[in-house]
């Protein structure tokens, strides 16, 4: 009876570590060479961020507001965003693309935002490019900095960070147009 027990523990054991062994089947090293892996490659895009929440055509709408609101910093508010990216300051200088996303106010104590968005660029060899970022803005505080996370396509496994500046806002439309430079190393 003993052996039968033992036999059996051990036969459990086995199957046990077969099935761990099996489960980590789901991932393989690859060699960075064999997927087109090269030098990194450092770009700098500057550009200006565009936020229309009061306009006949916004490009900026709360989609949830709090039940109790810190109308000092509108805590709590969510903005989905679809905001234009030029080469000037000027809304008609040339489109070079538009920042897709959520932006949070995220503090309670100053005006800032959980930002998320994808940078999504419509010009040249960037066309159709995508950069992912997420950060803190608190856009009274001079120059802001935010990582990128990620992008697509030109910039696929991409990482960096951008530096928010406020060029202009209006307090009473909530307009405002902001200059970015992004720094970013992809391959």
């Amino acid at each position: 009876m003993a052996k039968n027990v033992h036999f059996l523990t051990s036969a459990m054991l086995i199957l046990l570590i077969l099935s761990t062994s099996k489960s980590e089947s789901f991932s393989r090293k690859l060699s960075p060479d064999a997927q087109g892996f090269k030098k990194e490659k450092l770009t700098h895009l500057h550009f200006y961020f565009h936020d229309i929440v009061t306009s006949k055509n916004p490009t900026s709408v709360p989609i949830t507001k709090p039940g109790i609101i810190n109308s000092s910093t509108d805590f709590g508010t969510v903005f989905m965003a679809d905001d234009p990216l030029t080469v000037e300051p000027d809304i008609n200088s040339k489109l070079v693309g538009r920042a897709q996303g959520i932006y949070a106010s995220a503090s309670q104590t100053e005006i800032g935002f959980l930002m998320v968005f994808n940078l999504v660029f419509l010009e040249g060899k960037y066309n159709g490019s995508t950069l992912s970022l997420l950060g803190h803005n608190a856009i009274f505080s001079g120059v802001r900095e935010m990582p990128i996370v990620g992008g697509s396509k030109i910039f696929r496994f991409a990482h960096g960070y951008a530096l928010a500046k406020t060029h202009t806002i209006d307090l009473k439309t909530k307009n405002a147009i902001v200059e970015y430079n992004v720094y970013v190393l992809h391959y």
